[in-house]
């Protein structure tokens, strides 16, 4: 039998597909290892920090008038003392667009004797809260507050009218803080930083409420003033606004 042998050219195209392939491979490698180079980040916080005097005092008193034997009665007779009130601290030197009611109550007022209920009729409340621009008058406003009626316990915050601005300090100090945090951290790992990836900010203020006291009704629900007493000096001191960011970096090779 005689044998044959067979013989398969292969195509011009093959040596061209196959090189292809090959070199696609080698750029899809490199296309990957530069991508996962990419991922790496530096994350970085910063902090800046400026302090302010406050120029806003912000105060809280109100009404209440105690039990009295009908809605309408407590109705009236809060609506007597607030107006009162109200006059009082304009005249003091509030304005009248700095007076806000923060809240507004009547309520049943009852008693409970051996597990039964006792309707005492009804007790009003209202709440003031007053924006003063003079801090020099905060004392007389209260004053004369509680000189004309306010009988519930109140509390002095001081604020800054404008916070943009010194909030926009203070951010500025804290991306510089990070920025330099980052160049410094990223030369001792022997690379460059990057275009910027992420950022993320949180403001805080210092300084709370003053609390007092300004008076304690009598048995009958009745304020009249402090015993004749003005209210101390109540100094505002500075307000500190702090602003913490953190940046996220890309990392150049």
């Amino acid at each position: 039998m005689e044998e044959k042998a067979l013989y398969l050219k292969p195509p011009v195209w093959l040596p061209i597909v196959v090189a292809l392939v090959a070199g696609g491979m080698y750029v899809t490698g490199k296309v990957v290892e530069t991508r996962h180079m990419d991922q790496f980040t530096i994350a970085i916080q910063g902090s800046g920090k400026v302090s302010a005097v406050p120029d806003i005092a912000t105060l809280n008193f109100g009404v209440q008038t105690g039990r009295q034997k009908t809605a309408a009665g407590a109705m009236k007779m809060l609506t007597d003392k607030m107006t009162a009130v109200i006059e009082a601290i304009e005249t003091a030197g509030v304005e009248e667009k700095d007076i806000r009611t923060q809240y507004l109550n009547l309520n049943p007022a009852f008693d409970w004797n051996e597990g039964k209920r006792i309707d005492r009729g009804f007790e009003a409340t209202q709440s003031l809260m007053v924006k003063v621009r003079d801090l020099d008058k905060i004392s007389n406003v209260l004053d004369a507050a509680v000189r004309s009626g306010a009988n519930q316990a109140g509390s002095v915050g001081f604020t800054i009218d404008d916070p943009e601005v010194i909030k926009e300090e203070a951010r500025a100090e804290a991306i510089e803080d990070a920025k330099t945090k980052a160049q410094k951290l990223a030369a001792d790992l022997g690379v460059s930083l990057g275009k910027m990836q992420g950022f993320w900010e949180e403001t805080g203020y210092g300084g709370g409420p003053v609390m007092m006291r300004a008076e304690m009704m009598d048995a009958k629900g009745v304020g009249g003033g402090y015993g004749g007493s003005t209210a101390p000096p109540i100094p505002a001191g500075e307000q500190e606004v702090v602003v913490n960011v953190n940046i996220t970096y890309k990392i150049k090779k």
